[in-house]
């Protein structure tokens, strides 16, 4: 994939007025991630708490952080192509400091997605959170 800037993403989806249109958006965005390779579908990468079956590798390169990730769900592999906007090529440190619901809050997704697929988003970030911690106590 490559990865779609945040300040793209955002200026997109404030030109769609119609909740449809955003969906068919945020659809659009999870066609953009590349699919996970079958052998990266093991249960160390599965993310806990989703709903969907959900997997995401980290990787870092020079510090910076880059993710592959994918679902079985069409608006998850969406949220998801967002988050990876959000993360990608930061710094452990940064990552931390990031509030990446804040960016989901402001697009008002927040609000449109059901408590399981809101659930599994939080599960997704702390993920993320969690190995961006795992990179700092090791290095």
């Amino acid at each position: 994939m490559s990865t779609q800037d945040i300040a793209a993403i955002i200026e997109n989806f404030e030109i769609l007025d119609d909740w449809e249109d955003r969906y068919r958006y945020l659809i659009e965005l999870g066609k953009t991630l590349e699919p996970l390779p079958d052998e990266a579908r093991t249960t160390a990468n599965k993310v806990q708490g989703c709903v969907s079956q959900v997997w995401l590798v980290t990787h870092w390169k020079e510090g910076h952080a880059s993710f592959q990730c994918d679902s079985d769900a069409f608006i998850v592999r969406g949220l998801l192509a967002i988050l990876v906007a959000v993360y990608s090529g930061h710094t452990a440190s940064e990552i931390l400091a990031i509030d990446a619901l804040d960016v989901f809050r402001n697009l008002q997704l927040e609000e449109h997605l059901t408590p399981q697929r809101s659930n599994g988003l939080k599960s997704f970030v702390e993920r993320i959170r969690s190995d961006a911690r795992q990179v700092l106590v090791t290095t």
